[in-house]
């Protein structure tokens, strides 16, 4: 996939990026007048767009406005990210009025997918499937969704599929893939193994090429996960993995343990430490709880929210 693919639905095409500016029937000349911020938000696509709202609306507020310029019905999977001093990746409150989070102007977000879900096929709008594989392609690229050799290049194929349509070696050629990038560090012979997968898919629209790329994708191990760096009760390093399906416990990278959402009864934190209370199994009279240390309040804060987030959710 090119780094920069064009913004819009349907199609996974490349692009540069480009700055669309959205105003909700006012002009931008009427933000110096202090009743509308200027938010930049980067959308999926790579492209950086322009929006103008009410200083004092809330996060929801944006949130709808960005998918309504999208043609996005099914936004509810959606979040704005924004960056702090104290971490890179903050979810914004959409219940709250932005400018408690945000105090420098422009106001800057990332449109990202918050909740993934755990059967895209379920998904009512080629639109929002298509800005799911988007999302999945970032985090193969930025390394937040390991795949092995053979993944990477089925999941390329399917891609180069929705993009360009059927191999035509006539028009195509050897080289038509050089502005692709389908790992974190890609090699020629994965490019390819693309290619002859490619060929294969001769005849699927884009809107089929991207349904069997995210069939292939909700398969992997990490699809959705949300990753926090903790340790357990004996101070041994791990990550707390928030997901669809439950928390997860990985440590050197393999999962040692699962808590599915409908066992956990109660979700707390208190200074740095978190807390899950676990319903009683087939044999236990008692419910137990098991506790995590995180780096600091603010971490446990954060793992705690985006686990109340997730399990009202799913």
């Amino acid at each position: 996939m090119p780094e920069q693919p064009k913004s819009g639905g349907g199609e996974m095409g490349s692009v540069g990026s480009e700055n669309g500016t959205q105003s909700p029937g006012k002009s931008p000349a009427s933000a110096n007048k202090g009743k509308l911020a200027l938010a930049k938000i980067t959308l999926l696509d790579g492209t950086v767009k322009d929006f103008y709202t009410d200083r004092k609306a809330k996060g929801q507020e944006l949130l709808d406005q960005i998918c309504k310029s999208m043609n996005l019905l099914e936004k509810d999977y959606f979040g704005l990210i924004y960056e702090d001093k104290h971490d890179p990746r903050n979810w914004l409150d959409l219940d709250r009025r932005i400018g408690k989070f945000i105090k420098n102007e422009p106001w800057k977000f990332n449109f990202e997918v918050k909740f993934y879900p755990p059967d895209p096929s379920q998904l009512q709008e080629d639109i929002t499937r298509y800005q799911l594989c988007l999302q999945i392609r970032n985090d193969i690229i930025n390394g937040r969704l390991p795949c092995s050799f053979v993944t990477h290049a089925l999941l390329g194929s399917y891609l180069v599929q929705s993009e360009v349509g059927d191999y035509d070696s006539q028009e195509h050629g050897k080289t038509y893939l050089k502005d692709f990038k389908f790992a974190p560090n890609q090699t020629p012979e994965l490019v390819e193994k693309v290619m002859d997968l490619h060929k294969t898919h001769k005849g699927q629209t884009p809107a089929e090429a991207e349904l069997h790329y995210l069939e292939n994708a909700k398969k992997l191990a990490m699809y959705g996960v949300d990753l926090h760096p903790a340790k357990d009760s004996e101070g041994v390093d791990i990550m707390l993995g928030v997901c669809s399906s439950g928390l997860l416990v990985h440590r050197d990278r393999l999962r040692i343990n699962r808590f599915a959402w409908p066992k956990i009864l109660k979700i707390s934190y208190k200074r740095h430490n978190f807390y899950i209370k676990i319903r009683p199994g087939e044999f236990e009279q008692y419910e137990s709880t098991i506790g995590f240390k995180l780096a600091n309040h603010r971490a446990a804060k954060k793992l705690w929210k985006v686990c109340v987030e997730h399990h009202t959710f799913f």
